[in-house]
């Protein structure tokens, strides 16, 4: 592979991109620790890459290796022998460019490397898809768990806190015994993104459900409330985004295997609830203002997605707002007007 010739070409990249990760990541920007771990595997993905495809090994990576060109033979290689999708193709390039960006504040001679880097587009994503359970699918969902054994009542309270407060997994994963507020009405607060954190409240069914799980579930040894984990996995340990997907679809086959038609087509994972909650509050005449709140949207943009999504909801709100002024105008019939008749029969041969 070629090297560019350039006075930041003899700096060693693996320094920047530790850098990258701690000081500016981790320290400048405040990152959580979710989001930093994303920007980590795609910049593993890259080193790998670069070690595999480029033969050469990560410790002897230069700022000049990492240009436009490479770049680019990386973000094809991601889609044709890994098979990603554009959308993660996306993401990939969005941590590179923001660690191009970051390299040429640091390293000003870097500036024309990255300004090509930050350059290169992404790809067009087919639109998102909005799937989402109906009432009654949600509700077979929820009674799916056997709440007779302590894994199924944990399994029940969990999806429905997960449904309730429309959380992403990763919140549900961090929630606390103390983040729970046991007064009426009972709130739940969660740890968003950006270290952003939200209170929501639960519906009664399913405080009183959690109010229940807290006094029967054993509290984790050697722990105080603030970090012993609201719902456990083995030898007390903390549930993972990967655990709780799992759990979700271990009882969605499940449905399945009883009933093969349960929502047909449509994968469900722990986004899939938060969806399902949102797409429900909307129908029910929910303020999109107050679906922002529940669901830690930054922006009300993000949650109008999920109006735009639903026809039917756009339909009912054009209707209730809607007044006729076409006039109403008598419909003539043709039927008798014999002249009228035999010219269309003519007309028609």
């Amino acid at each position: 592979m070629s090297r560019v010739n350039n006075p930041a070409g003899g700096d060693l990249a693996g320094r920047w991109l530790s850098r990258f990760l701690t000081d500016h990541l981790a320290g400048e920007r405040d990152l959580s620790p979710q989001t930093i771990s994303s920007y980590r595997d795609a910049i593993k993905l890259l080193l790998c890459w670069f070690r595999d495809v480029q033969q050469v090994p990560p410790e002897k990576l230069r700022l000049a290796d990492l240009n436009r060109a490479s770049v680019l033979a990386f973000l094809d290689w991601l889609e044709t022998e890994r098979g990603n999708s554009p959308a993660t193709r996306n993401q990939r390039l969005a941590v590179i460019k923001s660690l191009a960006r970051y390299v040429s504040v640091e390293r000003p001679e870097f500036l024309d490397q990255a300004t090509q880097i930050i350059a290169v587009k992404q790809k067009k994503t087919p639109a998102t898809d909005m799937c989402y359970l109906t009432g009654d699918e949600v509700k077979a969902l929820l009674a799916a768990p056997d709440p007779t054994t302590r894994r199924g009542l944990r399994d029940t309270i969990l999806l429905s806190t997960l449904y309730d407060t429309a959380a992403r997994a990763q919140e549900i994963c961090d929630l606390n015994t103390a983040d729970i507020r046991a007064a009426s009405p009972m709130m739940v607060t969660l740890r968003g993104k950006g270290s952003k954190t939200r209170r929501v409240p639960l519906m009664d069914s399913t405080a009183r459900l959690l109010e229940d799980y807290l006094h029967r579930r054993a509290p984790h040894p050697g722990v105080g409330a603030d970090a012993d984990p609201l719902f456990q996995g083995p030898q007390h340990t903390r549930l993972t985004r990967w655990a709780v997907t799992k759990l979700l679809a271990r009882h969605v086959q499940a449905l399945r295997h009883h009933e093969p038609g349960y929502a047909a087509g449509l994968n469900i994972t722990p986004h899939t609830i938060r969806r399902t909650r949102a797409m429900h509050l909307l129908k029910a005449g929910v303020n999109v203002i107050y679906i922002r709140d529940l669901l830690g949207h930054a922006d009300v943009s993000t949650t109008e997605i999920y109006a735009r999504a639903d026809p039917e909801t756009k339909r009912k709100a054009i209707e209730n707002a809607y007044k006729s002024l076409t006039p109403e105008l008598p419909v003539a019939d043709w039927t008798g007007d014999q002249d009228l008749l035999e010219w269309l029969d003519h007309a028609c041969r």
